[in-house]
């Protein structure tokens, strides 16, 4: 790496953290109002016409790919619509920020509370995915963080003009600049990145398993890694079999997508009819039967 992307990491998430330190600052409500002005531009002809340019480009340029990785890549104007309400629902839940979730009082009469409060800057790592794009945004934003945005190469044009959609919806709620940087797709750069433990809270890679890997060795950042998944299924003595069995058939596959062979990750624990035969067996009042899949299953 050279010295100019190193610097350019440290001034990534330094600018970030400052960002972050001024978000405390702000109130609920101007996160709130920055949300749905977001929504607004989102919905806004300007930025259906700059990203149905953005995402052709994309497209294009991700030609040979399967079509898999082509439909992850696409955001259409369903699909942007949906981005816009997905926001408006961030910006309508009530504020994390200072709400106590814990309370005691010492023998000594002192008084003791836990109270949520923001992470300071998230560095999320992803692929494919521009809608993430907003959806992170939102959520960061929504519960006080700043946040580094380091989408892949291929939906960089679609990206940036998810972002740039964001930062005027946030200069006109008055908030800080730097809340949301997207950061260039370079390796050595995110390498770089990834050794920031002074100014960067929390790392979340969202993609295949090697990215993940890749992130999990080299950071010195704590690592949220959803990757594995939960992989329990529990199934009441009284519940409906059928619909059980079906539930672990399906696991792993979106409502309404049914393949027509299996893909993606395996279904949990034993298979619908052991399913039947287990469930069946449990006498009346016994706990929950708990299906245990394979490591990586659901």
């Amino acid at each position: 790496m050279s010295v100019e992307q190193a610097l350019q990491a440290v001034e990534l998430a330094e600018r970030a953290r400052t960002a972050s330190r001024e978000l405390l600052r702000g109130s609920a409500d101007q996160r709130a109002r920055a949300l749905q002005l977001y929504a607004a531009e989102l919905e806004s002809p300007r930025v259906a016409t700059a990203l149905e340019v953005a995402n052709a480009a994309d497209l294009r340029a991700a030609a040979g790919q399967s079509a898999a990785f082509v439909d992850r890549l696409r955001l259409d104007a369903g699909r942007l619509r949906e981005l816009a309400r997905a926001v408006r629902e961030v910006a309508a839940l009530p504020d994390p920020v200072g709400e106590v979730v814990e309370r005691t009082i010492r023998p000594n009469g002192l008084r003791v509370e836990r109270v949520r409060a923001p992470l300071g800057v998230v560095l999320l790592i992803y692929e494919s995915r521009p809608g993430v794009t907003a959806d992170a945004a939102a959520l960061c934003l929504r519960s006080g963080n700043a946040v580094l945005l380091r989408g892949g190469s291929e939906a960089l044009q679609s990206n940036s003009v998810v972002v740039e959609a964001f930062q005027r919806a946030r200069e006109q709620a008055g908030l800080p600049e730097d809340a949301v940087q997207l950061v260039p797709p370079d390796r050595a750069l995110l390498d770089t990145l990834l050794q920031q433990e002074d100014r960067i809270d929390l790392c979340i890679p969202r993609g295949g398993t090697s990215l993940i890997r890749f992130v999990a060795e080299r950071s010195r950042i704590p690592v949220v890694k959803h990757y594995q998944g939960v992989c329990h299924l529990y199934v009441a003595a009284d519940a409906d079999l059928d619909q059980a069995a079906r539930r672990l058939q399906c696991a792993g596959v979106p409502a309404g997508r049914r393949p027509r062979r299996p893909a993606g990750p395996a279904p949990a624990g034993p298979g619908a009819a052991g399913c039947r035969r287990r469930a069946a067996g449990g006498r009346a009042g016994a706990p929950p039967l708990a299906l245990r899949g394979p490591r990586g299953a659901g």
